[in-house]
């Protein structure tokens, strides 16, 4: 069935994208040096793997601007909370929680959840809200602003500021906000089919936020809520259904990759000591041989990554090797298991077993892979054999924080102190901190003048050259303050 185009809201917004794009920027500078931020490049790609075709859609139904395509920064920070909760930023910037990633059961409802939010984005809703808001007074404009941001760490902050002043103000602000929703739901379900989901994952998503914790259904009174009711958007999304449509997509299943990327997800959510060893312990239940096998493949796989969070090596191993056996059929789902036994071994001081367990030639082209591979390579006492790849990948993913400062350490490592500190000022760059980054830069100045006829006079001109780029950013930055 042909989808039909419906225009978007009204309302729109004065606030250009290069302001939301700065905007963001300085909020998401904060959140880089929040500990509940994690890179963790096995989650990381598996969320771009649903990501990017989410955004070739948008493009593709000219939902995605070209100016904003490349204006704003498209980046998803991953937060260590057991919440289910997704938000999006100003600028391009989204959030997700592990407790989501570790809920969902198929790929299309998490799809489901990215797509409503990058629907956000494309719509200028966070713009638009600003934009209202200036309406009001500078008071209510910062009172939006931080409840956005402890929104995305507990969603009744949000209610707790309408309760104070200023309500009726607050309530004409929740009501557009309840608006967005549905404009970001019926957008974002318009992407799941062209982008390879089943767009029924949001009518199983809505199901399980309602069943999960009652995000948005939580007792308040609904005229105060910033969501429409989560059983009014299930309405909604199942009656945009095709009554003759299929259920599934081809991979809407829940995939062995899927489960074991959930059970990734809960295990590194810190649950504590306690949850750990139940994982441990499931495999050992009662019917578990009998469970299906993605279900199995979670089981086992949370359980091994639960060892190795225990540092019982030898308990990780253990579980790992049943859960090779259960994946060996099943490529995308082997190559966890083969980066969970790099991960065990790495742990372990075995970097040797680490490295027989990464493929090289993935090295350059996957990003888990690029850095355990570095960890182990430098554990070996092997840093140049490293050094290479890294380069390639920081050449083209530069604003990759992590992966600088994995070749800084490399560069260190084989007693290049200068490309160790340019790299170390560009991994500071990468993540907005430019003052950290000039200090860096400067440093790496004194060590070339220090180092006279011997200095690398070609990483010297790169530093020069790259200070004056970074001063001129930390001025517009010193001067948005």
């Amino acid at each position: 069935m042909a989808q039909t185009s419906l225009p978007t809201l009204g309302d729109p917004s004065d606030l250009t994208t290069s302001a939301e794009r700065r905007l963001g920027d300085r909020i998401i500078r904060e959140l880089y040096r929040d500990p509940d931020y994690i890179d963790d490049p096995i989650l990381s790609e598996y969320v771009q793997s649903l990501w990017q075709p989410l955004m070739a859609a948008a493009r593709t139904r000219g939902e995605l601007s070209p100016e904003l395509d490349e204006r704003f920064a498209w980046e998803i920070l991953l937060g260590r909370d057991r919440t289910v909760n997704a938000f999006a930023l100003p600028g391009g910037y989204l959030g997700v929680h592990l407790g989501l990633i570790g809920v969902v059961t198929t790929r299309d409802e998490l799809a489901s959840v990215l797509a409503h939010e990058l629907s956000h984005v494309t719509q200028r809703h966070i713009s638009r809200l600003i934009t209202q808001q200036s309406k009001q007074t500078p008071l209510l404009l910062g009172a939006m602003i931080l409840g956005a941001l402890a929104a995305s760490k507990n969603p009744g902050a949000t209610q707790a500021l309408v309760v104070g002043g200023q309500a009726l103000a607050m309530q004409n602000q929740l009501n557009f906000s309840r608006d967005m929703e549905r404009e970001a739901d019926r957008i974002g379900y318009g992407l799941m089919a062209p982008a390879g989901f089943a767009p029924q994952g949001f009518v199983s998503m809505f199901d399980k936020l309602q069943q999960a914790n009652r995000l948005n259904d939580n007792g308040s009174w609904p005229y105060l809520r910033s969501h429409p009711l989560t059983t009014e958007r299930m309405a909604d999304m199942q009656s945009r259904v095709p009554p003759n449509a299929t259920t599934q997509s081809p991979r809407s299943d829940a995939t062995l990759e899927h489960a074991m990327v959930a059970a990734r997800a809960r295990v590194l959510s810190n649950p504590g000591v306690d949850a750990l060893r139940q994982w441990i312990a499931e495999p050992q239940s009662t019917g578990f041989a009998s469970q299906p096998v993605a279900r199995r493949a979670g089981v086992l796989y949370a359980a091994a990554l639960s060892s190795h969070q225990l540092r019982d090596a030898s308990g990780a191993r253990t579980t790992a090797k049943q859960l090779d056996d259960l994946t060996r059929q099943d490529p995308s789902a082997h190559r966890l298991v083969r980066l969970l036994h790099a991960e065990i071994e790495l742990a372990a001081g075995n970097a040797d077993a680490a490295l027989s367990a990464l493929p090289e030639r993935d090295a350059t082209t996957r990003r888990p892979e690029l850095a355990l591979r570095t960890q182990a390579l430098l554990r070996a006492g092997r840093a140049g054999d490293g050094t290479g790849a890294l380069q390639t990948w920081v050449a083209t993913h530069p604003r990759d924080a992590a992966a600088w400062q994995w070749l800084a350490t490399a560069w260190q490592a084989q007693n290049q102190p200068l490309r160790a500190i340019r790299a170390e000022a560009e991994a500071h760059a990468a993540r907005y901190d430019y003052a950290a980054a000039v200090d860096r830069f400067k440093a790496g100045q004194d060590v070339a003048r220090r180092g006279g006829a011997a200095a690398d006079h070609i990483e010297a001109s790169i530093i020069d050259t790259r200070l004056r780029a970074v001063e001129l950013l930390l001025r517009e930055q010193t001067a948005e303050r």
